[in-house]
């Protein structure tokens, strides 16, 4: 019998940041690519759109008008998940009902007056200006009492939900620790207390010796398609610094962290040459006024593309019944990132 490959054969790939598994089937998928690519229309808009609520000194659905914004602008959700003004309540009725009220802010985070722009088409400079946005929003939001976290976030691509084509992102800061990040709280702390370094320092400094799975690199930021990753062409911005929260980036750090947000999602737009959905978002540490020592600043990025503009992953079946499973292995989507050129596609010609 042939000796184990988990680049040919079916095997499971833990993820030591959630403690979950996944299927990998790397011999469903040989050759991924062959056969006809289709692109998907041209990405093409106008720099102002009178219609959108976010641009530049339009009205919004609420009645309110935007400022004649010449940067980053950032209001509060007109249509909120969270409200601040809910009471404090809770239900309970034995041990299979239960409920609680949930106070919180959403926030709305426009990135460019442009209409016309997405990140990867944004200079540098301009990114680092949502760096520092997002800082300011996570300092003030974190410091009110009823905030224990932060989530700053990002929906691209009307396939992800994104009701509105202007660059933008969202943050919303609620009073518990939601699922996700409680879960990364609690293994990241269990494996801080037994190793006495940082799970992702760890991680990335494997990473940094087999540089299989790293996409992009520069100074103080890696990205790489995580060895437990899911979607097909998910990644992980990880700072090679190990620091809890936005709060810590120097500045330098700041510049380094838009330069390579601008890069990974240019590879990202290159790869089916089509404006790229995903969704992604900051995970860092909790707003609760505890010392959280082991939280390691990561960004997560999650797309559906997976053969080309218009074959997408889907979670079905086996994935919604049982656990997530892919075809192509994390290797190769890192390889087929790395490759890709860091000039947009709509500036090569």
């Amino acid at each position: 019998m042939s000796q184990f490959d988990f680049t040919e054969h079916p095997h499971r790939r833990y993820n030591p940041l959630n403690d979950t598994w996944l299927l990998v089937s790397p011999h469903r998928s040989k050759r991924p690519w062959q056969g006809q690519v289709e692109k998907s229309a041209p990405d093409q808009r106008p720099k102002y759109d009178p219609k959108c609520f976010l641009c530049p000194g339009n009205t919004r659905a609420s009645g309110d008008v935007n400022p004649q914004y010449e940067g980053t602008y950032a209001f509060t959700n007109d249509f909120s998940a969270l409200l601040e003004d809910v009471p404090e309540g809770s239900f309970e009725n034995g041990d299979l009902f239960k409920a609680e009220g949930q106070k919180g802010i959403c926030r709305v985070i426009c990135f460019s007056p442009g209409h016309d722009l997405t990140i990867p088409e944004m200079e540098t400079g301009d990114i680092r200006k949502v760096i520092d946005l997002w800082v300011k929003e996570y300092s003030e939001l974190g410091s009110k009492d009823f905030i224990n976290y932060v989530q700053i976030f990002e929906n691209k691509g009307s396939i992800m939900g994104c009701s509105n084509p202007h660059p933008h992102g969202q943050i919303w800061s609620q009073s518990i620790v939601p699922q996700e990040p409680a879960g990364k709280t609690k293994n990241q702390r269990k494996y801080f207390e037994n190793h006495g370094t940082s799970l992702l320092s760890d991680y990335l400094e494997i990473e940094l010796k087999e540089k299989t799975r790293i996409v992009v690199e520069n100074g103080h930021f890696v990205a790489v398609v995580p060895f437990w990753a899911v979607w097909p062409f998910e990644t992980m911005i990880i700072s090679k610094r190990h620091i809890q929260n936005i709060t810590q980036l120097s500045d330098s750090e700041k510049d380094a962290f838009a330069d390579i947000y601008k890069r990974l999602t240019t590879k990202y737009d290159n790869l089916f040459e089509v404006s790229f959905p995903y969704s992604a978002g900051i995970h860092q540490s909790p707003t609760d006024g505890q010392h959280h020592e082991s939280w390691h600043l990561h960004m997560s990025f999650y797309p559906p593309l997976l053969r080309s503009a218009t074959v997408k992953k889907f979670m079905v079946g086996y994935e919604m019944l049982a656990e997530p499973q892919r075809d192509i292995t994390p290797e190769f989507s890192a390889h087929r990132l790395r490759e890709l050129t860091e000039v947009h596609y709509k500036k090569s010609d």
